[in-house]
């Protein structure tokens, strides 16, 4: 489960960091405050199903777009494959072919459900970011071309400069 979907909380207590579309500003006046007084919380499984809507046989994955939890309703999830606890599966696929089957006939119109691959370092970022002490296995260390401005952490560091 990508970290932008999991609680964020102060590293000693459970005070929320960043709620509904905002950061706690005290805890989060700067991007590396933040980072050092913030950190991302696990997912268990029952999590994932009563709170992130998301469940699996073992061969197939179930992603609800809208899950009402018992504290909020959670709306859509970004979800990697690992390889260990700590490292994500790396597709090499040059020369190669990656076929899925994604059932699309209970999305409603205007709804995307989509399937994509980004660039991601195996272990999300832990070697590498400044502050990141969660790495994949915490879901961190998406990014893409879009460059999202909602992403709560990009290379460790807390993204509240100008946030959308």
């Amino acid at each position: 489960m990508d970290a932008n979907w999991r609680w964020t909380h102060e590293l000693t207590g459970y005070t929320n960091c960043y709620t509904g579309s905002s950061w706690n500003q005290n805890d989060c006046p700067d991007p590396d405050t933040c980072a050092q007084k913030c950190a991302i919380d696990g997912v268990d499984s029952n999590d994932m199903r009563s709170t992130y809507g998301v469940t699996s046989d073992g061969d197939t994955l179930k992603l609800d777009f809208v899950t009402q939890g018992a504290y909020s309703k959670n709306i859509g999830s970004r979800m990697y494959m690992m390889n260990s606890e700590s490292k994500y599966e790396m597709f090499k696929l040059k020369n190669k072919e990656f076929s899925v089957t994604v059932d699309v006939s209970q999305l409603p119109c205007g709804l995307n459900g989509a399937l994509y691959f980004v660039e991601m370092e195996e272990d999300g970022g832990l070697s590498t970011g400044k502050n990141n002490e969660a790495g994949a296995k915490y879901g961190t260390g998406y990014c893409d071309a879009q460059c999202p401005h909602d992403v709560k952490f990009i290379d460790g560091e807390a993204n509240i400069l100008d946030w959308d």
